[in-house]
């Protein structure tokens, strides 16, 4: 239980790092996603290898969704709609997650987002807002937290989904 304890303390404070970073630079640095990731696997590989193979696929087809509609986007419009460290984030949320968690994820952290545009374009009495970039981690790391007491903490406690 120590062990897992300490997981999750390491989850929360590299989230709480990514967020803090994303809203004040716009970045997400790979020395907090890279752990990210890497210590979600080596929880799952430790504490509960059944689950490991799900796990690295999650990782993988955040990676690549991701990464689809980085490049897809770069292509058509010739500038960047969305970050290579929102990429990398989503891939990391997908090793603590897995991959069934990955659509409801990304879907809750798109409404998040949407809605804090709607937030902010209300506040300020402009639309302006919509064409100024929007640091997408923080709405990952709210989504992911949102999954967290399924995919996570009954997982890491036991408990029957």
């Amino acid at each position: 239980m120590a062990g897992t304890i300490v997981f999750i303390c390491i989850y929360l404070v590299l989230n709480t790092l990514l967020v803090w970073y994303d809203v004040r630079q716009g970045l997400l640095p790979d020395r907090f996603t890279c752990p990210l990731l890497w210590s979600g696997l080596f929880y799952y590989g430790w504490f509960n290898p059944m689950l490991l193979q799900e796990k690295v696929l999650g990782a993988i087809a955040g990676y690549v969704g991701f990464a689809a509609l980085y490049w897809g986007y770069r292509f058509l419009r010739n500038k960047e709609g969305l970050g290579y460290g929102d990429v990398k984030f989503l891939a990391a949320l997908g090793a603590w997650h897995g991959w069934e968690a990955l659509p409801l994820l990304v879907f809750v952290a798109a409404s998040l987002a949407s809605g804090a545009a709607c937030l902010m374009s209300i506040r300020r009495r402009s639309m302006q807002i919509i064409k100024n970039p929007l640091p997408f981690g923080p709405f990952l790391a709210g989504a992911g937290l949102f999954m967290s007491y399924q995919s996570i903490f009954r997982t890491m406690v036991n408990l029957e989904p």
